[in-house]
């Protein structure tokens, strides 16, 4: 038997030690799913049996190297859900938590404006984690997804199963010609890092993350502007985008909407942090 507090200080040094951002809670978390627990019932541990030991030195070593925690528990979670993810598709991220919050707000906003459905649509929807959000806290509203890679779309089959939401294996810039002149609230956390900025992406995510997912042209702003040019043909009139972008992009990326003179109420919107973090704009009524 080991001490469990031991156990979690050792194994918060060792990923300090390596680099990782959130030591402490990153062994905690690694604990808990060895355990099949919660890191907060680990206060009430006082030993850990040695057969769960080695399991949890292994992946201490394995987040020690910057292998992603979500990959080692096989789940992230993401305001009122969780989904599974792994190699091969984008780990989402606390700070789109936002994104997808103001998505619901105005998916119920146009349900309760026109006394209908509300019609969603996700695009670059990855695990899948920003179309369940909006299908859990909206139920009654039609979400549609879109993603381009085989091994996302994978994931986001698995993640989306029985939740309602149509899912597309798809291109964002041609997609959801049906649903033309339609939509109400169009979505998208799309890859936004400039390929000159490869060097500044966390491990985790340059090492781990497919770079589909990360990269969009030298300014990073090429899914950005086939999101522009396919919000126009998508949403109704009145309807709403919102555009995750990176922190540097937080005038660069609204100009893409304003720049084309098709669009009012450009905004852009800050995270928790205070760094810009994404984009919204409404179609002229």
């Amino acid at each position: 038997m080991a001490q469990a507090r031991a156990l979690l200080r050792e194994a918060a040094e060792r990923l300090r030690a390596a680099g990782v951002a959130s030591p402490e809670h990153d062994a905690g978390e690694l604990l808990a799913h060895v355990l099949g627990t919660r890191r907060s019932q680990l206060l009430l541990l006082d030993e850990v049996a040695e057969s769960a030991v080695g399991a949890y030195d292994d992946l201490v070593v394995r987040r020690a190297a910057r292998e992603p925690l979500q990959h080692l528990v096989g789940r992230a979670w993401f305001r009122h859900v969780s989904v599974e993810v792994g190699p091969g598709v984008f780990v989402p991220r606390p700070e789109t938590e936002l994104l997808a919050g103001w998505a619901v707000e105005q998916a119920r906003a146009a349900a309760a404006s026109s006394g209908r459905p509300p019609v969603v649509a996700d695009l670059c929807t990855g695990s899948g984690v920003i179309a369940r959000s909006i299908a859990d806290e909206v139920p009654e509203a039609r979400v549609h997804a879109v993603e381009l890679d085989p091994a996302a779309h994978a994931w986001a089959e698995r993640n989306l199963a029985g939740t309602g939401v149509e899912l597309r294996l798809g291109d964002l810039s041609s997609a959801f010609d049906d649903l033309a002149g339609t939509v109400d609230v169009l979505v998208s956390n799309p890859p936004y890092v400039p390929l000159e900025a490869w060097e500044s992406v966390a491990v985790e995510a340059r090492d781990h993350d497919p770079h589909l997912a990360l990269f969009s042209g030298e300014d990073g702003l090429d899914a950005v502007r086939a999101i522009e040019a396919r919000g126009v043909v998508l949403l109704r009139a009145g309807g709403v985008v919102g555009v995750e972008h990176a922190d540097v992009q937080g005038e660069s990326a609204p100009a893409v909407f304003s720049g084309s003179g098709r669009w009012e109420e450009v905004r852009d919107h800050r995270d928790l942090a205070g760094r810009p973090r994404y984009l919204t704009a409404r179609r002229p009524r």
